[in-house]
């Protein structure tokens, strides 16, 4: 990770830790390297979200775009695994996302990605960095060198084009409850499942600037578990702010993690003679109960760092077809260079309507091991990560649950933040180990 660029983007709270210089900056250097650096005008489409600052930061990219010769096309409100679809697919030099995922409204984020619709290279992305601390000089364009910005609502319905498309069954008469979480997703996911026949019910559809994520979405997901059963609906989709991620929710109203995604479909393509090397990426965070799951279906497995980032790396270096994380981050590698939480509905769909069985029997053989996650707001995360009291009390944490449990304490990716984990046989063991962390990370001081 870089100075600014973390995990998912350069991300923090509007105006504040990301500013709109810093998106002029980010504008600049991209339109000059990408165009007058390599002698053409350059093309880079961006898409955001609905927050407020969003429109903001659109116009400060565009404008930096503009003034080092680039065209900026805008395909407006959208999700980030739609502008990475349209980057890829229509050859553009690279594509912006402005979102910050499931933060709430007032932070935002920038998401670069390449010409193949990947997430940018961490050698671009230090030169990004140089240019906003000023460590490069770039020419400013001139005359007719100056660039535009093109409307690009067509990129938009593409896509929804493309996700239909993937669908090989009809949904009619299948009742499908959807929350859009006043995001990205709100207009593009209801045309999909009503071009494609669905009963859908769609909630959280009002976005205003404000209410993206708040008390709704993937992160959320006790409001859909509820809408589902009031309605008496087949199956529900949770998406995030950008529509990167999907949980799902049972006819029952349990709760359908990535973890239970991974393992249907990863089940389902195994059944088909389609899982390639017979193995599923997972990260570090995923359940011990989606492991046994696997050994028991003898589907293979690989453990990565936390991040789609590094899921997808892992799936394009060893031809993996499946991977993502429990948060709902599922890729899709064949089709897709990044999570997107339409297309793992469909999916999901895809299994529910083939197997012609409920959702709840379907992601039933992954029995989740107790888990509980404390996130701990700290002024270093490295300080606090190599603190050797730190380090001895995780040490003694993991002693003694042996082979019955796991520990995990890990740096947030964009947030100062240090998230511990413990998973145990009851939820009271993974209550008192996190909390005995927790407890040596405050004396120590390093709580901000």
């Amino acid at each position: 990770m870089g100075k600014y660029f973390g995990t998912d983007g350069f991300r923090g709270e509007a105006n504040q830790s990301l500013t709109f210089d810093h998106a002029i900056k980010i504008g600049r250097f991209l339109g000059w390297y990408y165009g007058a650096n390599q002698g053409k005008k350059a093309k880079v489409v961006i898409g955001k979200d609905t927050r407020r600052s969003s429109y903001l930061f659109e116009y400060a990219l565009c404008t930096g775009l503009m003034a080092s010769g680039a065209d900026a096309y805008i395909m407006h409100v959208t999700t980030t695994p739609s502008v990475a679809y349209i980057t890829r697919v229509d050859d553009f030099d690279c594509g912006i996302m402005i979102s910050a995922s499931h933060n709430p409204f007032y932070d935002n984020g920038i998401k670069l990605l390449n010409g193949q619709g990947e997430k940018m290279d961490e050698e671009t992305i230090l030169k990004v960095e140089d240019y906003i601390d000023g460590k490069l000089e770039i020419p400013i364009a001139q005359r007719a060198e100056i660039g535009r910005t093109v409307d690009y609502v067509a990129g938009r319905n593409r896509y929804i084009g493309h996700l239909i498309s993937m669908s090989k069954y009809s949904f009619k008469d299948v009742k499908v409850g959807l929350d859009v979480a006043n995001g990205a997703a709100w207009q593009i996911a209801k045309a999909v499942f009503d071009a494609l026949g669905a009963k859908t019910y769609v909630m959280n559809d009002a976005p205003d600037g404000y209410n993206i994520n708040t008390d709704c979405g993937s992160t959320h997901i006790e409001h859909l578990q509820k809408f589902v059963v009031d309605n008496q609906l087949d199956v529900g989709f949770a998406y995030d702010g950008d529509a990167d991620r999907c949980l799902c929710v049972d006819e029952k109203g349990g709760v359908v993690t990535g973890d239970h995604i991974l393992y249907v479909y990863g089940l389902y393509m195994k059944e088909r003679g389609k899982l390639l090397n017979n193995t599923v990426v997972t990260t570090v965070m995923s359940n011990f109960g989606l492991y046994k799951a696997l050994d028991k279906a003898g589907i293979g497995y690989e453990k990565t760092k936390v991040g789609d980032k590094y899921v997808y790396e892992n799936m394009v270096q060893n031809g993996h077809r499946i991977g993502g994380e429990q948060s709902g981050h599922i890729i899709f590698s064949k089709y897709e260079t990044t999570g997107d939480g339409i297309l793992t509905s469909l999916k999901m769909m895809e299994v529910l309507l083939a197997k012609k069985k409920p959702m709840s029997e379907l992601a039933a053989p992954v029995v989740f091991y107790p888990q509980v996650l404390k996130n701990v707001r700290v002024k270093s995360k490295p300080d606090a990560q190599n603190d050797p009291d730190v380090q001895a009390a995780v040490k003694k944490v993991a002693d003694a649950l042996g082979d019955e449990g796991r520990i995990l304490v890990r740096e947030s990716g964009t947030e100062p933040v240090i998230r511990v984990m413990v998973e145990a046989g009851s939820d009271a063991v993974c209550e008192k180990y996190v909390d005995e962390v927790v407890a040596v990370i405050r004396a120590k001081g390093h709580m901000a």
